[in-house]
C-alpha cells in the first residue's frame, strides 16, 4: 500500500516537471498606475504593456510638448514685444499720458510772490503735433492742449497744406503780471497755466500765423473754429478780437469761473 502511495506521487512530480512552472501556475493579473493592466509573470518579470493609442493621445493633450508648450512658448514671445513696444512708447512721456511727450520739471520757483509751479512739465509735442519751443507747464494745462489739439486745431486744418504738423508758441511759463502791467495781478502764465500760440505749421512747410490767418479768406473759418473749440477744454480764450494784446496769437490758461469758460 505504501510503495503503491509513493509512486504516484513520484509520478505526479515528474509531469509537473515536464510541464514547467510558467505552464502549471496562471499569471497574476495587476492595474497598473495608467488604463493598460500589467500582466506580472509568476517568474517576477514585467512584460512590456500594450499600447492603447486613446491613453496615449489623453497624455499628450494633457502633458504633452505638442499641445502645452509651443503655445506658451509662442505667448510669451508676443508678450515680450508687446512690452518693449509699450516702453518705446512710454518714454519721454509725462501728466500719465503717452500722447503728452516732454519731461518732468518739477517744483519751479518764482521770482515774485504768486508765481511758481509745484509740479511742472516741459512739454515738447501733444498727440504727435511738434511745438517750435518746449513749454512749461503744469500738467492740467498740458492736458487741456492736448485736448484742443485732438479735437479742434487738427480737425480744422485737415485740409490745408497737409494738415497740422507743429504749434508756433510765443510764450509759456514766464513770472510776469498781466500783459506786462506794472501793479497788475500775476498772469496765468506765471501759475504754469498759460500757452500763447501764434501759428500753425502744416506739413507742407508752410505756416499760418494768427495774425495775417484771422481774416485770411482761406484760413479764417479755420481760425475760428479753433478758437471756438478751445471754450471748454480752456478757461479763458482771448484771440485777436479780445484786445490790443491779442492781435497776434491765441491766449489759453486753465483759470477757472464760476461762470464757465470766458472766451473773447
Amino acid at each position: 500500500m505504501k510503495s503503491w502511495a509513493a509512486a504516484c506521487l513520484i509520478l505526479v512530480g515528474q509531469v509537473a516537471a515536464a510541464a514547467g512552472p510558467e505552464s502549471s501556475i496562471r499569471p497574476e493579473l495587476r492595474r497598473g498606475t495608467g488604463t493598460v493592466p500589467v500582466i506580472v509573470a509568476p517568474s517576477g518579470a514585467l512584460p512590456k504593456p500594450a499600447r492603447d493609442p486613446a491613453a496615449r493621445e489623453a497624455v499628450d493633450g494633457e502633458h504633452g510638448l505638442g499641445f502645452s508648450l509651443r503655445p506658451f512658448l509662442r505667448s510669451r514671445k508676443v508678450e515680450k514685444a508687446a512690452r518693449a513696444r509699450r516702453a518705446l512708447l512710454a518714454k519721454g512721456a509725462v501728466c500719465g499720458d503717452l500722447a503728452i511727450q516732454g519731461e518732468a520739471v518739477g517744483r519751479v520757483r518764482g521770482r515774485i510772490g504768486g508765481c511758481g509751479i509745484e509740479n511742472a512739465v516741459k512739454v515738447r509735442s501733444v498727440s504727435g503735433i511738434r511745438l517750435s519751443q518746449p513749454a512749461v507747464m503744469d500738467c492740467t494745462t498740458a492736458k487741456a492742449l492736448d485736448k484742443w489739439v485732438r479735437q479742434s486745431a487738427v480737425p480744422a486744418l485737415a485740409n490745408q497744406g497737409g494738415g497740422l504738423k507743429g504749434l508756433r508758441v510765443a510764450a509759456h511759463y514766464i513770472c510776469r503780471t498781466r500783459n506786462n502791467r506794472k501793479g497788475a495781478k500775476i498772469s496765468e502764465h506765471g501759475k504754469g497755466r498759460a500757452i500763447d500760440i501764434s501759428g500753425f505749421q502744416l506739413a507742407n512747410g508752410s505756416t499760418v500765423s494768427v495774425l495775417k490767418g484771422w481774416g485770411a479768406r482761406s484760413s479764417s473759418k479755420a481760425m475760428r473754429r479753433m478758437h471756438r473749440g478751445a471754450c471748454g477744454p480752456f478757461g479763458t480764450v482771448l484771440g485777436p478780437e479780445a484786445d490790443r494784446y491779442h492781435r497776434d496769437h491765441f491766449h489759453f490758461d486753465t483759470a477757472r469761473y464760476r461762470s464757465g469758460s470766458y472766451c473773447r
